[in-house]
């Protein structure tokens, strides 16, 4: 075994796995040791939040190191902007791949392309289309019947196993049968406790981890160091698994739903319009969490059987001490806490996520299996990246801040007071109910490492105190003895929606420049001066000839 000097990273995310649904994390039955590992070899981040919980958002956050207020993907489907840079940009500039295996949830600017004569299936093209990634295989998981939507590799796989159905991605991986051979659909909650009718050699998991094993092995004669994504479909409904993880945890202790009887009679109006969602009141109903959480931990089960598989090839490929791991998810899932079901709104269940980086460099030696406690938002992995292979992060494109010098122990802080995230609901029941204006709805979190304040446009605040209310189960919005708080987190928010960064096509650099240097003087433009000793003495200090 030769170990490589070239550096690398895979980038791994779940989709709607919840931050304490891990062992490192704290789950009492849930055995994950392969991620477990990773984590005392690394560094586990334990207040790490999303800049929006819903998966399109959220994924553009971490694909471009940007608010959703900024790079304006609010919604899944939405298309990210052609023109929005990309860590795929910033990784391109300086030589190095950025190669996908699994989910974006990116959606093209195809009228953008149209506008500016870019074709789709040019290499710019499928640049932009893409979300800057290379797609060694694009799967984003969720593949109804619907001639609109492209089929995925992964349907050709199955049917090549004779696995053979009109759409054999919901038919076989994502559906059971009963006894008589009838199709009972893994979309619908009540079958969450059945197995998936394919083996598990051949579920999504599996395929997409071998998948990234091919690119690897690929990628050894290629040069240029790689930045691999490998974003994993599961533990995102359907909410169904493949033996033997479908009856691993059957019987297993479900904890009991975080939940109080107050907040749903006198919850806040927008919470009420979210819990009654059928999502919600569906979770809520006794029996459905016994039926989905087993599974739900089937799937995380294999996500990471399946990552001790990789890690195992990285280290039989000599790959180990030069490639940086991140684990991730792009959002949490409720699972009936707070009476809710999906990623709705923003209590810890939803926005904060786990977050795991091992880095290989001799610097980081002295932070490995530590916790760090500072306060970190998803969009800081595009710099802390670009900073790895040796980049310097633009900070007039990227809002997020590298977090290597937490990794190398310089620091313990990512010098933020505030983290931020953002939820549209113009496309969700809620607007309806709450009879609110298209451009009204908008929530927005701003949390501190103690306060948590939930703004909802048109509406009086939700605030939590973590520190005495851990669960998120009383309100405090309304409290008159936290009045100062609210204040304090609402000027917060105001000022961190006055200060975006929008000026992209300007460096920080060039702007300080302009004035420092004289700049407008030396191009030749004259204004406000009296007269010629003037004008020469003003000349004088900045040196122009």
């Amino acid at each position: 075994m030769t170990t490589s000097t070239k550096k690398n990273i895979i980038f791994i995310m779940c989709d709607q796995l919840r931050y304490d649904y891990l062992g490192c994390y704290g789950h009492p039955h849930l055995e994950t040791p392969n991620i477990d590992r990773l984590a005392a070899r690394g560094v586990r981040f334990d207040r790490a939040y999303v800049q929006s919980t819903i998966c399109g958002p959220s994924r553009m956050s971490f694909y471009t190191g940007r608010y959703m207020r900024s790079h304006g993907s609010h919604w899944n489907g939405w298309p990210l902007a052609v023109g929005v840079p990309t860590l795929g940009d910033h990784l391109k500039a300086i030589g190095v791949r950025n190669v996908l295996v699994g989910k974006t949830h990116m959606t093209a600017d195809q009228e953008g392309l149209a506008r500016l004569g870019i074709d789709p299936k040019s290499i710019i093209g499928v640049h932009v289309s893409q979300c800057g990634f290379e797609p060694y295989e694009r799967d984003d998981g969720l593949h109804p019947d619907n001639p609109l939507r492209p089929r995925p590799a992964y349907d050709k796989y199955l049917r090549d196993l004779g696995y053979d159905a009109p759409n054999p991605w919901e038919h076989w991986a994502n559906s059971s049968a009963d006894d008589k051979g009838n199709i009972q659909n893994g979309w619908l909650l009540a079958h969450s406790d059945k197995a998936a009718r394919i083996p598990d050699e051949h579920s999504e998991t599996p395929y997409m981890t071998r998948r990234a094993m091919d690119f690897i092995r690929e990628a050894k004669s290629d040069p240029r160091p790689w930045c691999l994504h490998l974003s994993y479909i599961k533990p995102h409904w359907p909410y169904i698994a493949p033996e033997p993880y479908a009856s691993m945890y059957k019987g297993t202790p479900i904890p009991p739903p975080v939940r109080s009887n107050a907040e749903r009679a006198d919850g806040h109006p927008v919470f009420k319009a979210f819990q009654d969602m059928r999502v919600g009141e569906n979770f809520s109903k006794p029996g459905v969490r016994e039926t989905v959480i087993p599974a739900y931990m089937g799937l995380i089960k294999q996500i990471d059987d399946n990552l001790g598989k990789l890690f195992a090839f990285l280290d039989a490929e000599g790959l180990a001490d030069s490639t940086m791991i991140v684990f991730t998810s792009d959002h949490g899932d409720y699972l009936g806490d707070h009476w809710m079901g999906e990623k709705d709104l923003f209590h810890d269940v939803s926005a904060k996520v786990p977050l795991i980086i091992y880095d290989p460099s001799p610097e980081a030696d002295s932070t490995r299996g530590t916790v760090s406690d500072a306060l970190v938002e998803t969009i800081d992995l595009a710099p802390t990246f670009l900073e790895f292979f040796g980049g310097t992060p633009p900070s007039h494109v990227l809002e997020g801040r590298s977090l290597r010098p937490l990794l190398h122990g310089k620091t313990k802080e990512t010098g933020r007071k505030y983290v931020f995230s953002e939820y549209d609901y113009a496309m969700q029941e809620p607007r309806l109910t709450l009879n609110q204006p298209l451009r009204d709805c908008r929530l927005f979190m701003v949390f501190d490492g103690r306060y948590k304040m939930m703004h909802a446009v048109g509406f009086s605040p939700m605030l939590f105190d973590i520190e005495t209310d851990p669960d998120e189960l009383v309100d405090r919005g309304a409290d008159p003895a936290l009045a100062d708080v609210r204040a304090r987190l609402h000027d917060a928010l105001v000022h961190w929606s006055l200060t975006g960064h929008n000026a992209i096509t300007h460096p920080e650099a060039k702007i300080r420049a302009y004035a420092e240097q004289g700049l407008q003087l030396k191009a030749g433009v004259v204004i406000g001066y009296w007269d010629e000793a003037e004008l020469s003495a003003e000349k004088q200090r900045l040196g122009i000839v």
